[in-house]
């Protein structure tokens, strides 16, 4: 993976994460989610 593409996809997790995290709970189970599968869903954007 060439370097611009790691950076880029390294923005796109700590944005998904930072945005999921930002999220209550609630909020979180309402769209099917617990705080457990944040780095997992995470971590698909960082493929």
């Amino acid at each position: 993976m060439n370097p611009i593409r790691l950076a880029k996809s390294w923005i796109s997790y700590r944005r998904t994460m930072n945005e999921l995290s930002g999220l209550s709970s609630q909020a979180l189970s309402d769209i099917g989610l617990t705080r457990y599968d944040i780095r997992n869903v995470a971590s698909r954007s960082f493929r």
